[in-house]
């Protein structure tokens, strides 16, 4: 039998305040720039981007390859 308490990290990603809320589409159209500007500028803030990659698993998994792909 498995236990139905879902692990931490996924609550707190349910939980996640997503404001301000950026969409999937806009994500992706948005994140060859993001990736490329957080590269060559460490200390780039993008509020939008960064609570919508905490909170998506696709998105982030693709931010993640693109970064890796850039290195």
């Amino acid at each position: 039998m498995t236990d139905p308490t879902p692990a931490p990290d996924l609550l707190a990603r349910l939980l996640l305040d997503t404001s301000p809320y950026l969409s999937c589409d806009d994500c992706f159209d948005r994140l060859d720039e993001y990736v490329e500007r957080c590269l060559a500028e460490p200390h780039h803030q993008d509020p939008a981007m960064t609570t919508h990659l905490a909170g998506c698993g696709a998105c982030a998994e693709e931010a993640a390859a693109l970064r890796d792909l850039l290195e």
